[in-house]
């Protein structure tokens, strides 16, 4: 049995994760607001005794992160300083989750050697402490695994996300049709529960950087047809066409580095995850 602490444990991936490693019989310690502010100094002394952080705590929201950017920083950023001066001082591993880095892609498959780029200071926040992570892990020699998710997606995701949006519109009886801004834009969606068992294999790991995906790219187009389907709706899909400010048409992952050294793939098929995801929203 480990001793895990998972920072951000009330939320969407924490949640999930929490569960996988509670289900496995490992002792899991969760901190989140009702804990305290991650990023103040000191917030980590309750805790002891830890074996693995898997650290998930942050601000999110991109249109947030242009209204208040140096609450951002501040909890993205030293919060994760926070985090790696805990495992640090414990001499335990961490596992720090990263997103939306890579910006527009220079080729595909992204791989982990792919250039990082920032378009919004939600993503400059994540791209700091990725940095810091590395920083942490060479210079302390520390086991710190860096993952770096593409578009997870799953039962329980915000209404915020792309793909509950179009569920909710399609299962919605007030709503005529099903409104999008554009059609094309394509991404690599991952599933929560592939996602989480990746998580997993991360418990004894020595360290290292691995993007997470299904290693293949779904169009809003698509999302929108298989939504359609799965539900048997009549409605009509409407396509604003509006371009998003620096808007990237088609990203996907090389997962072979996770497959390689931790024997982890992908397993559920898109078209089963958004069923999942219409049938958790349909029983609501």
């Amino acid at each position: 049995m480990t001793r895990v602490l998972v920072t951000g444990s009330n939320g969407f991936i924490g949640r999930a994760l929490v569960s996988r490693l509670r289900q496995d019989g490992h002792e899991v310690t969760g901190f989140d607001l009702a804990q305290g502010d991650i990023a103040c100094e000191g917030v980590f002394d309750q805790f002891y005794g830890i074996d693995h952080c898997y650290h998930l705590a942050g601000k999110s929201f991109v249109p947030e992160s242009w209204k208040n950017p140096l609450d951002f920083y501040r909890v993205n950023v030293m919060g994760t300083v926070n985090a790696l001066e805990f495992c640090r001082r414990e001499q335990i591993p961490m596992t720090y989750v990263a997103s939306y880095l890579y910006g527009e892609p220079e080729y595909l498959p992204v791989d982990e050697q792919h250039p990082v780029k920032s378009y919004n200071p939600y993503s400059h926040t994540k791209m700091l402490a990725d940095n810091t992570c590395q920083f942490y892990a060479k210079q302390f020699n520390m086991p710190v695994t860096i993952f770096r998710p593409f578009n997870v997606y799953g039962p329980g995701q915000s209404p915020l996300f792309i793909i509950p949006e179009i569920i909710a519109k399609f299962l919605d009886p007030s709503v005529p049709e099903v409104e999008v801004m554009d059609l094309r834009p394509k991404r690599d969606y991952i599933y929560i529960d592939d996602l989480v068992e990746a998580f997993f294999c991360s418990l004894h790991s020595s360290g290292g950087i691995y993007n997470l995906g299904s290693g293949y790219s779904k169009s809003v187009r698509e999302i929108t047809s298989l939504v359609k389907e799965i539900t048997g709706s009549n409605k009509p899909v409407k396509e604003k066409g509006v371009n998003r400010p620096n808007e990237i048409f088609d990203l996907y992952a090389d997962i072979s580095k996770a497959r390689r050294d931790f024997n982890w793939s992908p397993v559920t098929p898109f078209e089963s995850g958004v069923e999942q995801c219409v049938v958790a929203l349909q029983q609501r």
